[in-house]
């Protein structure tokens, strides 16, 4: 390192600057890189280890099974599938418009103070644990929706979804799909009010300079724009919906059905679940039964995330203001 002196002051040399800069940008990009490695290196460890575990569930004889008692596997897990995919599913169509509307009202109707505030309590309501929803859920909002699901079945009654004999608690898997609906919204409002808040203000401004109002603003500028943006926010909500546990197990009883049926009082349950409930009793293959459950949660879990980030990639650079 080459130094100057004049009088007691040292002046460093631009090539010692440059140096240090680059030594700089050599343990961040190797920071980063250890990062992303350790992501990596533990979801092929969790990977691994719900495939070894679940190999005995998959292969051993399923007669002394105390989980599976003389079903196959791929018999017993499915209505667990089904009920996992088919509660996320009305949560997700809950919540979607929902969300959208309020991060719309947040990012441009809102008065600024009135936006901070709102945006305050949407944020808070991410760190709400499941387990309060899932008391919520069970001991005050069924109980509320009774009236409203004996409506359904004396006007709607037609329809397959809402026919039967209503449930007189309240919890069926509609009550589970709005409890989950609630603890999704706060996610995907927050990624869709940031990614509205980053449109342009030149297409904004160009739209209502050529006597748009702002909803036709919003509707030609903000929309498109954020597009892949509400899809993130909505595929994560959706893998927040489908990993749920406490929620739904305290809302839902644990019945191995399929019904379509959104008021009666049997209903599907998820894969969460299901493991939370039947685990404590579990011992040897029962064990990996539930593992094997695990692991095609995780699957599906993995496939939903698969699915949004080529959907995201696919409109990466798609803006219909452009």
């Amino acid at each position: 390192m080459t130094t100057t002196t004049t009088g007691p002051e040292t002046t460093r040399s631009p090539g010692s600057r440059t140096s240090l800069r680059r030594r700089g940008d050599l343990v961040f990009s190797g920071t980063a890189l250890a990062a992303g490695i350790t992501i990596l290196v533990t979801l092929a460890a969790v990977a691994i280890f719900l495939i070894v575990q679940a190999i005995p569930a998959l292969s051993a004889d399923t007669t002394g099974n105390q989980i599976l008692e003389g079903q196959s596997f791929l018999s017993w897990v499915w209505p667990f599938v089904f009920g996992t995919l088919w509660s996320s599913l009305i949560a997700l169509v809950i919540a979607a418009p929902v969300a959208i509307g309020i991060a719309l009202f947040i990012s441009h109707y809102a008065p600024r103070k009135l936006a901070g505030v709102l945006g305050y309590i949407i944020d808070l309501l991410a760190a709400v644990p499941s387990v309060v929803f899932g008391l919520w859920g069970a001991l005050t909002f069924a109980p509320m929706l009774v009236p409203f699901y004996k409506w359904l079945n004396e006007n709607l009654g037609w329809i397959p979804l809402f026919s039967g004999t209503p449930s007189g608690t309240g919890k069926t898997i509609l009550t589970a799909s709005l409890v989950l609906a609630v603890m999704i919204l706060p996610i995907m409002t927050a990624i869709c009010r940031e990614v509205f808040l980053q449109t342009p203000k030149l297409h904004e401004e160009a739209a209502l300079a050529l006597g748009a109002t702002r909803w036709e603003m919003v509707r030609m500028a903000v929309l498109p724009f954020a597009r892949s943006g509400m899809v993130s926010g909505a595929m994560l909500g959706l893998g927040r919906a489908l990993g749920e546990t406490m929620a739904v197990t305290l809302v839902l009883s644990p019945l191995g059905i399929i019904t379509f049926n959104l008021i009666n009082p049997e209903n599907p349950t998820t894969i969460p679940a299901i493991i939370a409930l039947r685990f404590p009793e579990a011992h040897d293959e029962g064990v990996n039964t539930l593992v094997a459950a695990g692991l095609i949660l995780f699957i599906v879990t993995f496939a939903v995330n698969f699915i949004a980030r080529w959907i995201v990639s696919r409109r990466a650079e798609f803006s219909g203001a452009n």
